[in-house]
């Protein structure tokens, strides 16, 4: 792993304006400077960096982050790759955290298992065109598809033939156990070696780098399986990739749509016909992880599912895997196309504009879910609607708190026939979670931080998470139970102190023992703490810094994604230690009228509680002389 102490040395000599530069051609813009997105389509600039903040903001698709993250989202680098370009750029070598010799030793076996997986995988993927353009039957079969030569070179297509062992012409060595590691051969029980894929039309699986990962084979003739994929390996996980997500990065850009169909050859045909923005899933039901790429890919998501009852059970799975994800500037929709087509026969039978006039028209996700909730039920007998609430009591729950959410259970409490205010009465009762949903709730409650009277104002609207976390590899994703789980308010006072840090990380370094008690007697200061605790640890001194120090699965993240859109706009300022230390004073007069207000509610019976109260006054006294001088 990179130390983080050499992360933040790094952010701090690099210029995010240097390497955004590399790729997007920026303009002066006041303070800040301007240019056209380069992860969505747009005509007028809406993507601004900042230099004295060090990181960058898209208005339009919400892309935001680091000269690290910047690199990461837009070449598809990972981390440590993008960290090392980044180094080597300014002349500095990336150190790696002490660790054992087994450790380092186990790390370099991963890498060279990685590149030979890869080599192997490439092998086959060439064996595999060259008999795509030897096979008369192959070629013939696509061009019935209405599949050209330059579409199929484009996704890079290839045809096994029906050798048993016909890898063997190209792996002499074909005992080799990674032949079998890699997906590409089956050991039988009696030791026996096997080719998996057999006379198949073979699509190549890529990652967001464009290496191959995996393949899909498909029959031409009859038989079981139609649909073969390579089975889970060391780099590849059917429910974390999608297909033709490397091909089709362009294009949901500049669609500013990313299209979900459930097959290889829907993906081909489309884009066959000009539709070039779609993407599958491998064989598996969607899964979080799937939502998740899909989200950071574009804003706009559409599935499209056959329209028989199969086609929309798989929607309906789909769409309870979105609900903890949703977000208010994201959406999702669904597009069911008559029963006897798949988007593939569709645009091939009725032409690319009339898919696209079908895609206009897809349902959103709040249509969807309610009509479906309604056609189980009698709507128009009281039991029909209880059940109808009963039902879906689980699923609302499930979405993260916001406008959406709102919208959504105003519209089912009309359907119902309740006022929104009993609906939400009946989804404070914590519903079960359906089973099928219980992967994506893994998530425990969070305190309700209870404020004393008049403490700092009113919660700040605005500060709800829009962003789903990410989650590490096996872990589920976090869903939002309106129960079990609230964001921590965010107030004015709280809200102010943030701006300043978040603005000013320096500040961190003059805070003295007496303001930190301050803080910490603060309900709603928890997230000025938590910053407080990251500035500190990871020594980051700009926005782009800390945003890259936090973590992704924290909310002072999500927090803090949202205030450093706000900081773009805003002017340095003079003075920033005494707004602090303002803001720190207000917050003690505060504290202490509010411990006065339950001394005297408890009606100062003791000695203890008037002598409390009486040092109270002094302290008051002397903060409001202080403040008059």
């Amino acid at each position: 792993m990179i130390p983080e102490p050499f992360v933040q040395e790094l952010l701090a000599r690099v210029d995010v304006v240097d390497v955004v530069g590399r790729y997007v051609q920026l303009r002066k813009g006041g303070a800040n400077l301007l240019g056209l997105c380069p992860f969505h389509n747009e005509k007028s600039p809406s993507f601004t960096v900042s230099p004295t903040k060090q990181f960058y903001h898209c208005f339009g698709c919400g892309a935001h982050g680091s000269a690290i993250s910047f690199l990461m989202e837009h070449t598809g680098a990972s981390f440590p790759e993008a960290v090392r370009s980044l180094a080597a750029s300014v002349g500095m070598v990336v150190p790696e955290e002490n660790r054992s010799p087994a450790q380092r030793a186990a790390s370099q076996r991963r890498k060279e298992e990685v590149s030979r997986h890869q080599q192997i995988l490439d092998t086959a993927h060439a064996h595999y065109q060259r008999g795509l353009k030897a096979s008369p039957a192959a070629i013939s079969y696509l061009k019935q598809r209405g599949l050209s030569g330059s579409i199929a070179a484009r996704f890079g297509l290839g045809w096994t033939g029906g050798d048993r062992r016909g890898l063997a012409a190209v792996f002499p060595h074909y005992e080799d156990p990674l032949l079998v590691e890699s997906g590409l051969v089956i050991e039988a029980e009696d030791g026996r070696r096997y080719d998996r894929f057999r006379e198949r039309i073979m699509f190549p699986i890529r990652n967001t780098r464009g290496n191959i990962i995996g393949f899909g084979g498909r029959l031409i003739a009859k038989g079981e399986p139609k649909y073969l994929n390579s089975p889970e390996t060391a780099v590849f996980s059917k429910g974390r990739e999608l297909y033709g997500l490397w091909e089709a990065r362009a294009a949901v850009r500049t669609e500013g749509c990313v299209l979900v169909v459930e097959g290889y050859m829907d993906v081909v045909g489309l884009a066959q016909r000009g539709i070039e923005h779609a993407v599958a899933t491998l064989g598996t039901a969607t899964t979080p992880e799937h939502v998740q790429k899909l989200l950071r890919l574009s804003n706009k998501v559409v599935f499209s599912f056959d329209g028989d009852k199969a086609g929309r059970r798989a929607a309906w799975r789909a769409l309870q895997v979105c609900l903890p994800l949703l977000r208010d500037d994201a959406s999702i929709r669904f597009l069911f196309l008559p029963q006897e087509h798949d988007p593939d026969s569709y645009v091939r039978e009725f032409g690319a504009e009339a898919f696209r006039a079908s895609l206009a028209e897809a349902d959103p996700l709040s249509r969807f879910m309610l009509d479906e909730l309604a056609s189980h039920h009698a709507m128009d007998e009281a039991e029909g609607r209880a059940a109808c609430v009963h039902e879906a009591k689980p699923l609302l729950a499930l979405m993260p708190a916001g406008t959406l959410r709102m919208q959504i259970e105003r519209e089912f409490a009309r359907l119902v026939k309740l006022t929104p205010e009993e609906l939400a009465g009946m989804l404070e009762a914590a519903p079960e979670t359906p089973p099928h949903a219980a992967a994506h709730d893994a998530r425990q409650g969070e305190p309700d931080y209870a404020e004393p009277p008049g403490f700092m104002d009113m919660p700040s609207e605005g500060f709800v998470p829009a962003e789903p976390w990410e989650n590490p590899p096996g872990e589920p994703a976090r869903g939002a139970r309106r129960t079990q789980q609230r964001s921590r308010a965010v107030t004015p006072m709280a809200k102010r102190l943030l701006r300043l840090l978040l603005a000013h990380p320096e500040l961190v370094d003059r805070l003295g023992d007496q303001q930190l008690e301050i803080l910490e007697q603060g309900p709603h200061l928890v997230l000025v703490r938590d910053l407080i605790a990251l500035a500190h640890t990871s020594g980051a001194r700009h926005v782009g810094a800390l945003l890259q120090a936090a973590d992704p699965a924290q909310e002072l993240t999500q927090v803090l994604n949202s205030l450093s859109t706000e900081l773009l706009e805003q002017e340095d300022l003079p003075d920033p230690w005494a707004e602090w230390n303002d803001a720190l004073h207000r917050i003690e007069l505060e504290t202490i009228k509010a411990e006065q207000s339950e001394l005297i509610a408890g009606g100062l019976r003791d000695d203890a509680s008037r002598l409390r109260y009486q040092e109270l006054t002094r302290r008051l006294a002397l903060l409001n002389s202080a403040a008059t001088r």
